[in-house]
């Protein structure tokens, strides 16, 4: 390898990790400060939750899209868009609007669904050999980013309120534009992709298994951004300190989405890990059914692990289970489309399920029939397998 192919891949290698670092912030963001737009809008926990439920509608709805825009305009341009629209939502919800709030919220969503969707096929098309490490790498980047929202999110809001507190984090979208940019000069970035016609996966049970397990795993995550703070408030703890257990959750969801992709990929069957992955969940949801925030911080952490580890294992499946980046973008697109559409709805009802029953109780009991629905999708998908022979 000459040294300017190598200078390359790490350029590239940095390029990935700074948009993923794009792709949560936005999104961690308004968790912690549900309670000042709650109060300062009047918005009810149902509408509150469409906020954060709004990006997962452009997501399902967009993810299949992606890979058309790549194939017209290239992987790595198709990344600077999504970057580029990502900026342009965040700095729009620091506006004096509730329409404008969710307006930015859904641009914003567009972007980060072609970062979402098309990692996976930069991974399979230029680390087909170390796909599980880089898969690893991003997806831990996807939660420093979460992290760094939810734990700085809090006391930017009590220097400059709210909503400048979730624009803020139109900086490091601009600055990881910037750092992508040496990636749209190269000879890949107009390289032509092979069409794979995604009909093809929607007759394949393999693909839909991936799917739903992806949507699964992402509702539970998504209800945690938008509502956790929310509940730890409630059993005693300050705002502060909320969005502080939240931030942990991200920071063991970085140690989960490091390790558990890593020993996927050197698997050929991932069903252990699953079965790993569910007992933990359990217990870490029967943690907080218990009454009283002392352990929370346990409760907070063992969850937070597993769900950075489970969204990990989710990336890995499609990059192991396609045969090149062209499937891998093509699954990707399938699996995030219908994913999120399922994520979507868990915001919204398990606000709704708060409102209704006065209290967190059923709530958390709706997460833990979602595990066995998780856990059903995610068994057949962890047999070894590829979605073109299914």
């Amino acid at each position: 390898m000459s040294s300017s192919h190598g200078s390359r891949r790490w350029l590239l290698i940095l390029g990935i990790v700074v948009v993923a670092l794009n792709l949560r912030p936005a999104l961690a963001s308004v968790g912690p400060v549900i309670a000042d737009i709650r109060g300062d809008t009047g918005l009810s926990n149902a509408a509150l939750g469409f906020l954060t439920t709004l990006p997962l509608l452009a997501f399902g709805f967009l993810s299949l899209f992606a890979s058309v825009v790549s194939r017209r305009v290239g992987l790595e341009r198709a990344v600077a868009i999504g970057l580029v629209l990502i900026a342009l939502g965040t700095v729009a919800r620091a506006a004096p609007s509730v329409g404008v709030l969710y307006g930015g919220t859904l641009v914003l969503g567009i972007g980060v669904a072609l970062g979402n969707v098309l990692l996976p096929a930069l991974a399979k098309r230029h680390f087909p050999e170390r796909s599980g490490a880089i898969t690893s790498l991003y997806s831990s980047m996807m939660g420093l980013g979460a992290t760094a929202a939810a734990g700085l999110t809090v006391p930017i809001a009590e220097v400059v309120g709210w909503r400048w507190a979730l624009g803020i984090w139109v900086v490091p979208a601009v600055l990881g534009l910037v750092v992508w940019l040496p990636q749209l000069s190269g000879e890949s970035s107009t390289r032509p992709i092979r069409e794979v016609k995604i009909g093809a996966f929607g007759r394949s049970p393999l693909a839909w298994q991936i799917a739903l397990f992806m949507g699964l795993q992402s509702l539970t995550f998504y209800v945690v951004l938008a509502w956790l703070p929310d509940l730890l408030q409630s059993r005693g703890l300050s705002e502060a300190a909320a969005g502080g257990l939240l931030a942990v959750s991200q920071a063991t969801g970085v140690v989960g989405t490091a390790l558990i992709p890593v020993w996927a990929g050197r698997l050929r069957d991932q069903r252990s890990i699953i079965w790993t992955l569910t007992v933990l969940e359990a217990v870490g949801w029967a943690g907080l059914l218990l009454p009283g925030g002392e352990l929370a911080i346990v409760w907070v952490g063992l969850l937070g692990f597993i769900l950075g580890g489970t969204f990990g294992l989710a990336l890995t499946l499609l990059v192991l289970r396609s045969s090149d980046a062209e499937s891998a973008g093509e699954l990707s697109g399938m699996a995030q489309s219908v994913g999120y559409l399922i994520a979507a709805a868990g915001p919204p009802i398990f606000g709704w399920l708060y409102d209704v029953s006065g209290g967190w109780t059923v709530p958390l009991w709706f997460l833990l029939a979602v595990l066995v629905g998780k856990v059903a999708a995610a068994l057949p998908a962890g047999r070894p397998g590829d979605v073109a022979s299914t």
